[in-house]
């Protein structure tokens, strides 16, 4: 796998399929790259099973006895997992393969597959999770340090973001030019912004998109 060792090592690859060969098959191949992996006959143990924040992904069979992949895709979903999904498929499933691409599967093989291309796939996947997890981490830290500034110091770093100058923020806010400095300079450290380009690049993580500045008291 192309995938680095220890991200393998810290990896989790969940296996949903009904065939127990299919299972101990994928099992064997992954751990013997060092991936963890956990098997289910069914999409209800899956479900349960309490998730490690580390970077994952789901094999699953697209055609499970009393049920359909496309399902437990959606039943994730529903659920709020949202891990890279890897459909196992049959030459005679390739119109459900599209359903499940556009629903946003990550991938499908067409069994029987070749391990290497499995091992590729997963790799991909695992590496996408973790890139995937690092930025919601980073969002999740700028958004809890956004949170923390007060009502005046967001309403004027949004304003500057948005390119206004000191004198036109205060005339916006009705206060003196002097003031807005001092929430502009305390709100630049709380986000620890080394620049406004830097300020700007954060708030457009979790502000600016869709959100307007909170009215001064």
């Amino acid at each position: 796998m192309k995938t680095n060792k220890i991200l393998l090592s810290e990896a989790v690859v969940y296996v949903v399929d009904d065939d127990p060969s299919i299972c101990s098959g994928l099992s064997s191949l992954l751990r013997s790259e060092g991936v963890q992996v956990f098997t289910f006959g069914s999409p209800e143990g899956f479900l349960n099973i309490e998730m490690a924040d580390v970077p994952s992904c789901l094999i699953l069979d697209i055609r499970l006895r009393g049920a359909n992949g496309l399902t437990l895709q959606q039943e994730a979903l529903r659920e709020g997992i949202r891990l890279p999904i890897i459909f196992l498929t049959a030459h005679g499933d390739i119109p459900m393969s599209v359903k499940a691409m556009k629903a946003g599967a990550f991938d499908f093989l067409t069994k029987p597959f070749h391990d290497q291309d499995m091992l590729d796939t997963v790799s991909a996947a695992l590496t996408m999770d973790h890139e995937l997890r690092i930025q919601e981490r980073m969002v999740a830290d700028i958004q809890g340090k956004y949170d923390a500034l007060t009502p005046r110091e967001k309403e004027v770093v949004v304003f500057v973001a948005e390119g206004l100058m000191n004198k036109q923020i205060a005339g916006r806010m009705g206060v003196s030019e002097e003031t807005v400095k001092i929430h502009r300079s305390q709100a630049m450290r709380k986000m620890e912004a080394r620049s406004v380009p830097d300020l700007v690049r954060k708030l457009q993580r979790v502000v600016l998109r869709n959100h307007r500045p909170p009215k001064s008291p």
